[in-house]
C-alpha cells in the first residue's frame, strides 16, 4: 500500500503502540523491588550504557539523512542539557515521591526521554508516508527499541522508591509525543523531513550529556568500578546488538 492508502487514525494507532511498548521496561520490577546500594549502582551502570547505546544509534540515524543536520542537534541538545541542568541546581524539585538531588535526576531522565519521544514520532509519521508496510516495520521495531528504554527510566526511577506502576507510567508518558508527533509528520511528510536529523541528534545529545554527568557518577559512588565498568559494558554490547537485530 502507498502513503495515499493510509488513514491518519491507522498512523496514530500504530504510533500508540511504541508509546505503550515503553512501559514493559518496568515489568521486571514486578518480581524484585528490593535493591541493595551496590545493586543500585550497577543499575545506573546499566540505565547509563542503555542511554549512550540508544543515543549512538540516534546519531547513526539521523546521519542517514545528515550529517550537519545531526551534528547541530546535537550541539542544541547539548546546550539545552546544561541550560536545565544549571537551572534546576540549586531548587527545590520533587517527582512524584521523590525529592531533592533524586527528583532532578528522575525529572532530566523522565524529560530527555520525551524530548527523545519527539524526534521518534516524526519518525514513525515520516515512515507511513513513504507506504503502510514502510511505516509498520519502523514502528514494530520502535515500539521494541522502546521497551530497554522503558527499563533505562525504570532502573533510575524504582530504586529510589518509585512504585512500579508509576515507573510503567513515567515510561509510557515518556513517549506519549510519538502519536502526537507522528500524525503531523504523516500529513506534512516533506515539511517534517529535513527536521528529523536535527531532533535525533538533539535527543542524542542530552542522553549522552546526562548518561555521562550524571547517571555514571552515581553508579560509581554506589558500586565498585569493576562492577559498574562490567555492567555499562555488557549494557552497550546488548543494546547495540539489539538495534542492528531489529533493523535487519
Amino acid at each position: 500500500m502507498d502513503a495515499l492508502s493510509v488513514s491518519p487514525w491507522t498512523v496514530f494507532l500504530y504510533a500508540l503502540l511504541t508509546a505503550a511498548a515503553t512501559g514493559l521496561g518496568a515489568l521486571p520490577f514486578l518480581f524484585t523491588r528490593a535493591v541493595a546500594q551496590e545493586h543500585l549502582g550497577l543499575a545506573n551502570a546499566a540505565a547509563a550504557g542503555l542511554m549512550l547505546s540508544a543515543s549512538f544509534g540516534l546519531v547513526y540515524e539521523g546521519v542517514g539523512y545528515s550529517l550537519g543536520r545531526t551534528l547541530l542537534g546535537v550541539l542544541l541538545g547539548l546546550g539545552f542539557i546544561l541550560l536545565a541542568h544549571r537551572y534546576l541546581q540549586g531548587r527545590e524539585v520533587s517527582f512524584g515521591e521523590l525529592s531533592g538531588l533524586d527528583a532532578r535526576k528522575a525529572l532530566m531522565v523522565v524529560g530527555i526521554m520525551t524530548l527523545h519521544s519527539f524526534a521518534e514520532g516524526v519518525g514513525v509519521g515520516v515512515s507511513f508516508g513513504g507506504g503502510e508496510a514502510l511505516g509498520i516495520f519502523i514502528t514494530l521495531a520502535i515500539a521494541v527499541h522502546n521497551i530497554p528504554e522503558g527499563l533505562a527510566i525504570s532502573l533510575v526511577l524504582v530504586p529510589r522508591g518509585v512504585s512500579v506502576l508509576m515507573a510503567a507510567f513515567w515510561s509510557v508518558f515518556s513517549s506519549l509525543p510519538q502519536p502526537l508527533m507522528a500524525v503531523p509528520a504523516f500529513l506534512f511528510v516533506e515539511l517534517f523531513r529535513p527536521a528529523l536529523p536535527v531532533g535525533l541528534g538533539f535527543a542524542a545529545g542530552a542522553m549522552i550529556w546526562m548518561a555521562v554527568a550524571e547517571i555514571l557518577p552515581d553508579a560509581l559512588k554506589e558500586a565498585r568500578a569493576e562492577g559498574v565498568a562490567t555492567v555499562l559494558t555488557l549494557s552497550v554490547a546488548l543494546m547495540v546488538a539489539f538495534q542492528v537485530l531489529i533493523g535487519g
